[in-house]
């Protein structure tokens, strides 16, 4: 069933098949994936065949894996995602290493207050309040189905006490006054003109709104800056997920912001830019 079924996915353009039968396969028998291995000789039943089926359908017409079991793991933690969310990438963890590289530099007993601006299914906020004890964390989303996905998120890691989730478009629901030490975002970055290059299963299932920023692909960033410079404190920071194709326009943006210092663009293991980060000016 793995070998036909890899050999099937990949004949219809999936980029890791193997990988995507084990997981569904593992989803229709109701284990994980790593069982697999202990059960070559074993026969499911035509229950198990018929669910395994439906699950091989859907991937072959671009459905996303993550979508089809409903999760997504992400540094090291399991998320529920919906096509509500984007699915979370590994790109990601990279924004979350830097903030708790950061604020583990910070003096030792003092209170972290974060915002995650564009939560979605949660997981930056949730791995900040995992891996940061004395944080509270402000989650903000513009869509109330993300922000149920969230809610799900929250209450499963047990991190109800440190997350707070709140319906705003970017920070406007938040008084402005210097207020947060860290103000994160993965927002769209992608331009109006790559979206038809984009992958069949990220265009016609994950959610554009997330993805897509417009012609330039700083406008959300464009209209984020200023709002977290409000509400930043005096040497706080301000870190922001960025694509390959937009480092140049975004790193203006930010410096086109007199009250923040822009440190050197953090790059990914693929050595692409990735991550901006810019400290609030403490004068």
């Amino acid at each position: 069933m793995l070998q036909w079924t890899a050999d099937y996915l990949r004949q219809q353009g999936a980029d890791s098949p193997r990988l995507d039968a084990e997981v569904l396969l593992a989803e229709s028998l109701g284990c994980r994936r790593i069982e697999l291995y202990t059960a070559f000789e074993d026969v499911p039943n035509e229950g198990q065949r018929a669910n395994f089926r439906e699950l091989v359908r859907r991937r072959a017409e671009g459905m996303p894996v993550a979508y089809l079991v409903g999760r997504k793991e992400f540094y090291s933690l399991e998320f529920a995602v919906t096509p509500a969310v984007l699915i979370p990438r590994p790109e990601t963890e990279l924004l979350v290493l830097t903030l708790v590289d950061l604020a583990r530099a910070m003096p030792a007993g003092q209170g972290l207050r974060i915002a995650d601006v564009g939560t979605g299914s949660g997981i930056i906020a949730i791995c900040a309040a995992k891996h940061l004890a004395r944080s509270q964390v402000t989650a903000l989303d513009n869509s109330p189905a993300a922000l149920e996905v969230a809610r799900r998120n929250v209450e499963t890691h047990g991190v109800c006490s440190q997350v707070e989730l709140l319906e705003s478009d970017l920070l406007t629901a938040v008084e402005s006054g210097p207020r947060f030490d860290f103000i994160l975002s993965n927002p769209p970055y992608v331009k109006t003109s790559e979206w038809a290059g984009l992958p069949k299963d990220v265009r016609e299932f994950e959610p554009r709104g997330a993805l897509v920023a417009g012609d330039r692909g700083t406008e959300v960033i464009e209209a984020l800056v200023p709002q977290a410079v409000e509400r930043l404190r005096p040497g706080g920071s301000l870190l922001l997920e960025i694509g390959p194709a937009t480092e140049e326009a975004a790193r203006a943006v930010l410096e086109a912001a007199p009250e923040l210092e822009l440190a050197p663009t953090i790059k990914d293991l693929a050595r692409l830019p990735r991550v901006l980060h810019a400290r609030r000016a403490c004068s």
